[in-house]
């Protein structure tokens, strides 16, 4: 049975309290939101309740044993000339969506959150994981949020779950929007880190007002 965690809470990934045992040889870490909707009626359409997109984008940083991105990969250019940066490094996102090692990847890029489910999921094989990857840590971001005026309080049924090679949903987390994420526009939702031979996992929720995640990265993971 899946454990629900609580902001701080961290749990084994292998084995859980009721002695259920999961295979990390791929462990999916799947996202999913809801995006809060406007008022119906007259007033909702006078004051624009038509139901916008949120691009939510997952991120993955892979930490060596000091916390830190120890490769920041390369520049590129894509088909149509546009120079992408971070390529083929240790950051898993929507233009890198394959890690080099082919250990960890991104399964795509959901720019509305439609559907049910996951709305984005990120893949790990922790049992091949290469040993300088200590720790891995997830976030998730609004893409223009700031330039859109959307944040995570806007943002309800958040959550992140991880589930083992057989589909076994081992934990989730959860969060909605409050107050406490107004103008907040991406979150360090949670991390799994090497312990003793193992893996576990932490529930984090630690907003930030930035829609870039380059700037987390830069203030703190490098």
């Amino acid at each position: 049975m899946a454990i629900n965690l609580v902001k701080g809470q961290t749990i084994d990934l292998r084995k859980n309290d009721q002695g259920e045992s999961f295979d990390l040889s791929s462990v999916t870490m799947g996202l999913g939101w809801d995006v809060r909707k406007k008022s119906g009626g007259f007033l909702g359409k006078l004051l624009g309740g038509s139901q916008e997109d949120y691009d939510l984008d997952a991120v993955a940083f892979l930490l060596n044993s000091n916390g830190k991105v120890a490769d920041t990969g390369r520049t590129a250019s894509t088909t149509d000339g546009r120079q992408v940066a971070l390529y083929q490094g240790d950051v898993v996102f929507f233009n890198s969506q394959k890690h080099p090692s082919g250990q960890i990847w991104l399964t795509g890029d959901n720019r509305t959150g439609a559907g049910d489910g996951d709305d984005e999921q990120i893949v790990v094989r922790l049992d091949s994981l290469d040993a300088k990857y200590d720790k891995i840590v997830f976030l998730v971001t609004i893409y223009q949020g700031r330039q859109k005026g959307q944040h995570f309080s806007m943002v309800e049924n958040a959550y992140i779950r991880a589930v083992d090679a057989r589909g076994k949903e081992i934990a989730r987390f959860s969060l909605s929007g409050d107050a406490t994420y107004n103008g907040m526009c991406s979150l360090v939702f949670a991390e799994v880190y090497r312990k003793d031979g193992g893996w576990k996992f932490r529930a984090l929720g630690n907003p930030n007002a930035t829609d870039n995640f380059v700037e987390i990265l830069k203030t703190q993971y490098l």
